[in-house]
């Protein structure tokens, strides 16, 4: 199946490591343009230097009220042109709701909420019709995960600003997805489990929760991220979708 990515060109926060990295690519794979976004210039440089000659790593803070703008410059210098984003961010530090302080929620609120939020409405401005807004939120849009106060009081936010923007956006053909993973093998998700103290237990009893018996891995993320954000997809708007192995058992 051609998904039609060929010769188009997408930012992808966040993707230095983890689900944006293999999003990154999956789409460099089918042919598209990458500007690898992160925080840290050498990782996102890194990180493009493994995808290829199809991507492009730029040190960015999404918390900075400037970088969607030069997102956005950068993909249209090196590529020429714009289609459209995923926006991907680090988790919150974790913590209860009574242990996480102020200074944490701003700091959170600043990069995983407003940035994020920043991103989608400069994205929004610059793209024509069949372009597409995607946000990597989070399995807590429908139910919190012990441990995580913080991303659980902001993923959901996000999903009804997305979908808000995704009615705001429909008439100019522009799409505007979710995509909520599950307990996905990453980096992030190990320093989760190990939280417990052990964490071979907590990733075989987690794992018997999942129909499908197992974690993902980032490559089935990213490959799902991929169609959601090509023309393959062309008629899926406002949803979330979760890429779970199952585990909210469909509904």
């Amino acid at each position: 199946m051609d998904l039609g990515l060929k010769d188009r060109a997408y930012v992808v926060t966040g993707a230095s490591r983890g689900l944006g990295f293999a999003t990154a690519r999956e789409l460099a794979a089918e042919g598209a343009g990458v500007v690898v976004s992160g925080r840290d210039a050498a990782a996102a440089a890194a990180a493009a230097e493994k995808i290829g000659p199809r991507a492009v790593g730029v040190g960015a803070d999404n918390a900075d009220p400037t970088a969607a703008e030069r997102l956005v410059a950068t993909a249209r210098e090196r590529f020429g042109r714009f289609d459209g984003v995923l926006i991907s961010v680090g988790g919150p530090p974790p913590g209860s709701a009574a242990d996480n302080g102020d200074d944490q929620w701003q700091a959170a609120f600043e990069s995983v909420f407003l940035g994020a939020v920043r991103m989608a409405r400069t994205a929004a401005a610059e793209l024509g019709e069949g372009g597409v807004i995607g946000f990597v939120l989070s399995a807590s849009v429908h139910e919190p995960i012990p441990g995580l106060a913080i991303s659980n009081g902001l993923r959901p936010g996000l999903a009804g600003f997305a979908k808000s923007l995704s009615v705001d956006l429909g008439p100019r053909g522009i799409r505007v997805v979710g995509l909520l993973p599950g307990r996905i093998d990453t980096d992030r998700l190990r320093e989760l489990d190990a939280l417990s103290g052990d964490p071979e237990a907590t990733r075989a009893r987690r794992s018997q929760a999942i129909p499908l018996g197992r974690y993902g891995n980032p490559e089935e993320f990213g490959r799902t991220a991929a169609f959601v954000l090509s023309p393959a997809a062309s008629y899926l708007t406002g949803v979330m979708l979760p890429v779970d192995g199952g585990a909210r058992h469909g509904f």
